[in-house]
């Protein structure tokens, strides 16, 4: 049988009729390197018996691996469902805006500056992503297959998008973002790789024109109907 021992803790391990030497590690628990004897002669009386750690077996390993490997699907099923929760609520949010910005009593219109209300919308909060997308298809398709007089609907459609907002800081942000994307991917498809840059910041300032007027217009309706 033999004994396993560790001169660094000055320990050993007695191995059992079932047991060998190749069962265990090669480092003790305390970092000292293992030795096989066949007897105790060598080892001074005061050292202590003790357990020495075990290989970890071919089936062990297998084992972990499957238990690792079957734990996946459960830990994609919760982050699926924490990337689900948090688009609902970016969703939801969106939606439910347009009410809170009236339950806060339209704060950019009542003795804001415009210079520090356009500040705070440096961002892309506000973005209501499901009337600007629809904008934004329209707008991409009519500068790549419909160039020429049709080119007058697009700022009537960002004109609209500013319009459609009850803030016109926000309605301007939103037509900017509109006009911005929409120039931006009309001038990739159109395979206006030279004009790119200067395409999209046409379509900003075109955006935050439009997103202007359409706001203003809809500050002059809400005045007459009082």
């Amino acid at each position: 049988m033999g004994y396993l021992i560790c001169g660094k803790c000055k320990s050993y391990y007695k191995l059992q009729s079932n047991e060998s030497k190749k069962d265990f590690a090669r480092e003790c628990k305390c970092g000292g390197k293992l030795r096989y004897v066949e007897n105790l002669d060598i080892v001074d009386p005061s050292w202590k018996p003790t357990t020495f750690p075990r290989k970890i077996t071919r089936g062990e390993i297998l084992r972990n691996k499957l238990k690792s490997i079957s734990s996946i699907p459960q830990d994609l099923k919760y982050r699926l469902s924490g990337m689900w929760s948090k688009l609902l609520y970016r969703l939801n949010s969106t939606r439910n805006w347009d009410n809170t910005q009236g339950a806060q009593g339209n704060y950019y219109g009542y003795g804001m500056n415009p210079f520090t209300s356009i500040m705070n919308e440096l961002n892309l909060r506000n973005i209501r992503w499901i009337r600007v997308i629809p904008i934004i298809a329209v707008i991409t398709l009519v500068l790549v297959f419909t160039p020429g007089i049709l080119t007058l609907l697009t700022f009537i459609l960002l004109i609209g998008l500013g319009y459609i907002f009850d803030n016109q800081i926000i309605g301007i942000k939103n037509a900017l973002i509109a006009g911005a994307i929409s120039y931006f991917l009309g001038s990739l498809l159109s395979g206006s790789f030279l004009l790119l840059i200067l395409y999209t910041l046409l379509g900003a300032i075109n955006g935050a024109v439009c997103g202007w007027i359409g706001g203003y217009l809809k500050k002059i309706r809400s005045q007459r109907s009082f």
